[in-house]
């Protein structure tokens, strides 16, 4: 062949590969053990198929999404944006009825906005909280979807039980300003499972962890109490809800929490 044209046909077979390949999203460019899966966990594991009850953040806030404390709450480029400010936490709810199985999965990133003198950085929180007008206990019925300190690289999650009981895993992970991950948790009567970039990571059996209660979502950065804090960014590109209906199509088995304690319950 001619090289002109066995060079036209290399960038042919070469744009056409391009068009045909999958996008690669920011969450999926990290890896634990391998590729992250193929988007999230909720297509991964296969839980479509009986519906879903999504969040894109297009548009204006909806009012069910409910501000506490000190900061911004807003949509931003398709993003529920919490802003802080240097005193505070600042909170969104999710006020709707909440559920007390199914799956939850958000795609998140934060960030840390400018540094004073003295300033401490925020916890980047989201957790599954008793819904409505319950008794939240001071955080002692919660499931930390995602935990972590700006500034650091592990992450973890947890199920909180009273008395003061805690069930928690941690991960490292690459947290540094603005990068993107997916976190999702999976509530059954008989297990609690945590999942990283559509990995499974824990997954937790023993009865005394599994605490049945109606909870709902709650986005929060974390200040400390009567500290400056550097003021910072949490984003979620969106958030999903789906039933225990549909099986996982591939295995949740994974290690179990360990057990701790939690003294804030009240």
């Amino acid at each position: 062949m001619h090289p002109l044209r066995s060079a036209l046909a290399a960038t042919l077979v070469g744009l056409l590969a391009f068009t045909l390949s999958p996008a690669v999203s920011p969450a999926q460019a990290d890896h634990y053990e391998g590729a992250p899966g193929p988007v999230h966990a909720g297509n991964t594991f296969g839980w479509y198929q009986y519906g879903v009850f999504r969040q894109e953040f297009i548009g204006p806030k909806p009012a069910f999404w409910k501000k506490r404390g000190r900061g911004i709450v807003r949509t931003q480029n398709g993003m529920l944006t919490l802003m802080s400010t240097k005193r505070g936490s600042v909170s969104a709810t999710l006020d709707l009825k909440g559920h007390p199985y199914g799956r939850w999965e958000i795609r998140m990133r934060a960030r840390t906005m400018s540094t004073v003198k003295g300033g401490k950085p925020f916890k980047v929180v989201t957790e599954l909280v008793p819904a409505g007008t319950r008794d939240q206990h001071c955080g002692g019925r919660d499931i930390g979807i995602e935990n972590f300190t700006l500034g650091t690289n592990t992450v973890k999650s947890y199920v909180h039980t009273l008395p003061n009981s805690s069930y928690r895993g941690f991960l490292g992970r690459h947290l540094r300003n603005d990068r993107w991950h997916t976190y999702a948790v999976e509530v059954a009567p008989d297990h609690i499972s945590w999942f990283v970039d559509a990995h499974v990571i824990h997954t937790e059996r023993r009865d005394e962890a599994l605490d049945p209660l109606p909870r709902q979502l709650k986005f929060e950065l974390r200040a400390k109490k009567g500290t400056t804090m550097d003021p910072a960014r949490m984003q979620m590109d969106w958030m999903r809800y789906w039933s225990m209906r549909a099986p996982n199509e591939k295995s949740i088995k994974a290690p179990q929490f360990e057990q701790s304690t939690f003294n804030g319950a009240c």
